[in-house]
């Protein structure tokens, strides 16, 4: 019996791929950039399945070289933005994502860019390289605290929350705004609910954990930086 094909479009870890393996003949992209649009219909021709990244479109075009062995559209990403829900569902083809999986990494990682950023870090290694740092300066690299500043939130989800409870083990002040934001149980990192305006005047660093919609596009603009 012929096993169905699931296409991936692009190399994940191994764990995931043995997963494919066991069940499905699999055709992986191998490239280090992403497939092309053609490219992507030449690897979805008659899939029952394409594992995708953001960074590919799936759209009605790859769906019709797919045909009807299409089922199911499984994105490597918390997003679907790449991929034609409405279309997807005409066509009774499943899409599904993978949420909350990366929320304390990259909460990690927004942490990681505002310490460097305050503490000028990848400046001074740029420094270093270059052979400019010669001795320890009482004025050299002055950075900002982070402990006892206030760290602003425009959205506060799963990854807003988790940069709250950071914010609060370095002793930093939280504010957060986000209106969509209901819920009753205590708020991590004792932060504080505020209207963006208040946000955007007190907070020493701002982080920003909103998706991108029609009412959050470009929302930070010239007219936010000149304030």
């Amino acid at each position: 019996m012929l096993r169905e094909k699931i296409f991936v479009t692009r190399r994940i870890p191994e764990k995931g791929l043995d997963m494919i393996r066991k069940e499905y003949t699999m055709d992986i992209w191998t490239g280090d950039m992403p497939p092309t649009p053609d490219e992507l219909k030449k690897g979805a021709a008659d899939a029952a399945g394409i594992l995708s990244l953001l960074t590919d479109r799936i759209d009605s075009a790859v769906m019709d070289a797919a045909g009807s062995s299409l089922k199911v559209i499984s994105n490597y990403a918390v997003g679907y933005d790449n991929i034609d829900i409405p279309e997807a569902t005409q066509r009774g083809i499943a899409v599904g994502n993978t949420p909350g999986v990366l929320t304390e990494a990259t909460a990690d990682h927004t942490c990681g860019l505002l310490m460097a950023a305050a503490r000028r870090v990848a400046e001074g290694d740029r420094q270093v390289r270059a052979g400019g740092w010669y001795t320890w300066e009482p004025m050299g690299l002055l950075g900002a605290d982070i402990h006892g500043a206030v760290l602003g939130l425009v959205g506060f989800g799963r990854i807003g929350q988790a940069m709250a409870r950071r914010g609060a083990g370095f002793g930093m002040k939280v504010l957060y705004s986000d209106p969509e934001y209901m819920s009753k149980e205590p708020v991590p990192g004792n932060a504080a609910a505020a209207s963006l305006e208040k946000v955007l005047a007190e907070s020493d660093f701002i982080s920003i954990h909103v998706p991108l919609t029609d009412q959050t596009r470009q929302l930070f603009n010239r007219t936010f930086f000149i304030k």
